[in-house]
């Protein structure tokens, strides 16, 4: 099937089949109703692929401690101060909803390295890579292209297997909300008929296993985005945006403003930024607000707890991080967030020292000069 977008907004409806899927479905046609109100519970750390992403090549140890978007990983992820994980979702050849980032998996058997698209893949052959849930089976040796080119065995301290998305939803701690990040190759131009196809995939296993877990989709793909918003009104769905870092074709993928036009064009309810583009373009965040919409961020700089605070002045609702352990004890001691009951105060602080720290008050002229210094520490 030859792939090619077809903007949601240009056809005028769907068949009934298209949503019949369960409650919380919409019903028929193409009605939007307005979207529910939704807030971020406080000041939230969402844990990136779980407890952080894996960079191979890297000299910190801290991004090769757990395999990225497993079951190992979110579960360690849950033992912090943390309110969501985010991972990647995409869908099998034969409609199942599997986690995992790359868009094309790697393997090497006799000093070949195979290349493989994972949505070429059927459920059975993509669980093939890596380690396996039997003891006794051995899989293939996973690889992983780096941004360089490089293939690299897929290395780390503490090794799990590939999952599903159902898995996800039975076997991680509950406490912990999930942020859906619906994965679509960039250098591909999708037919709308084929999105559906996977949304409703992705959706089916959503409703049918979700019960009370808090749940937002995300996605890149602004088609994909505002379709989700369509078939559902349940859950909230937000759009991912480099905000300007990298240029794409698609010009709704360049700047908060056109983030912006894409959310009340489709009826969605926030947005993830890039984080520099936030602070390059501080004010944005005013028509952000201004436009109902909530605001979250990702990148490197969320690794700095003195980046994280910066936000949490400037009013952005939550922050993706890799750094698990390190950022949710900053936003705990500088945000005087109370801990969880199932996750203890750092072992140098007493619930004292917690109850000592007071947020500063900055003025707006205050709040101005730090944006116009990160603005151009950042294009340095």
């Amino acid at each position: 099937m030859a792939l090619r977008t077809v903007l949601v907004a240009d056809v005028p409806s769907l068949p009934d089949s298209v949503y019949g899927l369960s409650d919380g479905m919409s019903p028929s046609g193409l009605e939007l109703s307005e979207p529910k109100p939704f807030k971020m519970p406080g000041f939230s750390v969402i844990g990136h692929r779980g407890n952080g992403m894996n960079v191979l090549q890297s000299s910190d140890r801290r991004t090769r401690g757990f395999k990225e978007n497993s079951i190992l990983s979110f579960n360690s992820a849950a033992k912090f101060p943390i309110d969501f994980i985010e991972f990647d979702v995409q869908v099998t050849k034969d409609d199942c909803p599997v986690i995992f980032h790359d868009d094309f998996i790697y393997s090497q058997e006799n000093g070949i390295v195979n290349e493989s698209r994972v949505t070429d893949l059927s459920l059975s052959e993509f669980l093939l890579y890596g380690p396996q849930k039997e003891a006794e089976k051995t899989g293939k040796t996973l690889m992983r292209k780096s941004k360089e080119g490089q293939v690299l065995k897929w290395e780390v301290d503490s090794d799990d297997s590939l999952c599903t998305l159902q898995e996800a939803f039975e076997r991680v701690d509950q406490s912990l909300g999930f942020n859906i990040e619906l994965k679509f190759d960039n250098q591909v131009v999708y037919e709308r008929e084929f999105l559906v196809h996977v949304l409703r995939t992705v959706l089916q296993v959503v409703f049918d296993y979700a019960k009370d877990r808090p749940v937002i989709f995300s996605s890149f793909q602004p088609d994909a985005a505002q379709l989700v918003r369509e078939l559902q009104n349940t859950y909230p769905v937000f759009f991912l945006t480099d905000a300007g870092n990298q240029m794409f074709k698609d010009e709704r993928r360049n700047s908060l403003e056109e983030a912006i036009k894409v959310c009340l064009e489709g009826k969605l309810q926030g947005i993830v930024s890039e984080v520099k583009g936030v602070f390059r373009n501080p004010s944005a965040i005013a028509k952000i607000k201004e436009s109902n919409l909530s605001l979250l961020t990702y990148g490197k700089l969320n690794n700095v707890g003195e980046a994280v605070y910066m936000q949490y002045v400037m009013g952005i609702e939550g922050v993706i991080v890799d750094f698990v352990e390190e950022i949710s004890e900053s936003v705990t001691l500088m945000m005087i967030r109370p801990p969880s009951p199932s996750s203890p105060l750092p072992s140098s602080q007493s619930k004292d020292d917690v109850a000592a720290i007071t947020r500063p008050e900055f003025s707006q002229k205050e709040i101005d000069f730090l944006l116009k210094l990160l603005s151009q520490l950042i294009q340095h």
